[in-house]
């Protein structure tokens, strides 16, 4: 892969390619442009972007085949991604799973997601965990504006987290993370108004819930229902050289409810919704002159003809994200994106599952469907998941995913 080095508000365009081309969601960068270039006109396309992305890939298979959606599906050893409250109501002592996704696998063969997670039960109260997350870009060769190679490189970003998860109830449980990110893009190679472009570096917390009621009785079936939020990667804004220049990371908040019905004693089925939206300000329309460039104020500062700046502090970012939208209210639920899908299991041993993602077109326009399959023996479970688009191309389309979970002990400590 070739990386240009072209100057972008002291950021390069390949940095910006590594962390949003790379996750097909180019459209999203053009957005930006096309917001700033209509002369004071609504945009149709407004996505919002942010540094490190890769925060928000589903990494394991059993979420990935039923629409990328987990805050409130029964809990596994990857609810450390999705929810890590959930962790509270695991039955074994402790686990841990191995998940790898490749990207782009139909352009570019070295572009991978790696994933380890893993929990233990203190007691029966509280749960710890923890993950590894790990996005290698592949072998990348730098050039300078001219094409002229400058230097090669395997950029990558990875982040580390640990979970405290306690329950407040038989049907209740909190958790919180804490995360360490590391974005490193550039690995030293390009260098701007005499400044070398660094390893982007942040931290964030998690804030997340989970209820789940195993009493319910419907048309005779004995029923689970079950809600869940979480509020992801509340951190510091993350800068790749000495300017002052900072960027959002993926703020995240999810919320969904799931139901799983025991048919008989072998077989069972779950269903859930999945509503989510980036706690992230969105793009403002700025004015323009005659040749589309952006009208600065006495102070240096873009001229915004409606929406609000995005130049601010991540606690009234987070705020601002709900009413910041140019094309206000219904903007606003644009912003939303959905998963929903479904689960069977028969015996507990072998699983069915498929689902649907759903981003309007004016935010991404990510839609796809979504199939696999699961299988338990013992300690042993694997997950296969696959992909198919239904609008623009998927990083994952024609591809086959899988995870790996192992569980350790008898269920000696009951909910």
């Amino acid at each position: 892969m070739i990386l240009k080095n072209v100057k972008i508000k002291g950021l390069s365009t390949g940095i910006l390619l590594s962390t949003l081309g790379i996750f097909s969601i180019t459209e999203q960068a053009n957005a930006q442009l096309t917001t700033q270039n209509l002369n004071g006109r609504e945009s149709s396309v407004n996505a919002i972007t942010t540094a490190v992305p890769f925060l928000l890939i589903g990494p394991d298979s059993r979420a990935g085949a039923m629409g990328d959606g987990g805050v409130a599906t029964s809990p596994d050893v990857y609810s450390s991604h999705w929810n890590s409250a959930k962790y509270a109501f695991m039955e074994k002592k402790y686990a841990f799973g191995l998940a790898y996704t490749p990207w782009l696998q139909a352009l570019v063969p070295d572009i991978n997601l790696a994933y380890l997670s893993g929990y233990y039960k203190i007691d029966k109260k509280q749960t710890i965990g923890g993950s590894l997350r790990f996005f290698s870009l592949g072998d990348i060769t730098f050039t300078d504006m001219t094409g002229n190679v400058t230097g090669s490189g395997n950029p990558n970003e990875l982040s580390i987290d640990f979970s405290y998860n306690r329950k407040l109830s038989d049907k209740f449980a909190i958790g919180t993370a804490f995360r360490f990110i590391n974005s490193d893009l550039a690995q030293g190679q390009l260098a701007q108004n005499g400044q070398s472009v660094k390893a982007g570096r942040s931290v964030a917390v998690d804030i997340s819930g989970f209820y789940t009621n195993p009493d319910f009785i419907i048309n005779g079936k004995k029923t689970t229902i079950a809600y869940g939020f979480d509020a992801s990667n509340i951190g510091a804004k993350m800068n790749y050289t000495n300017s002052s220049d900072r960027y959002f990371i993926p703020t995240n908040l999810r919320v969904g409810a799931s139901g799983t019905m025991k048919l008989d004693n072998f077989n069972e089925i779950m269903v859930f919704v999945e509503a989510n939206k980036l706690l992230v300000p969105t793009n403002p329309i700025y004015a323009v002159d005659s040749t589309n460039k952006v009208i600065l104020d006495s102070n240096g500062d873009p001229v915004i003809v409606k929406g609000q700046t995005t130049n601010v502090s991540v606690p009234r970012g987070i705020f601002q994200s709900f009413n910041d939208a140019p094309g206000g209210l219904t903007e606003e639920f644009h912003e939303i994106y959905y998963s929903a899908g479904f689960e069977y299991w028969y015996d507990k041993q072998f699983a069915l599952r498929a689902g649907y993602f759903y981003e309007h077109p004016t935010k991404g326009n990510r839609q796809y469907f979504t199939f696999g399959a699961g299988i338990k023996y013992n300690i042993f479970g694997l997950d296969l998941s696959y992909l198919v688009p239904t609008t623009q191309r998927n990083p994952l389309e024609n591809t086959l995913r899988f995870s790996l979970t192992f569980n350790f002990e008898s269920p000696e400590v009951k909910n």
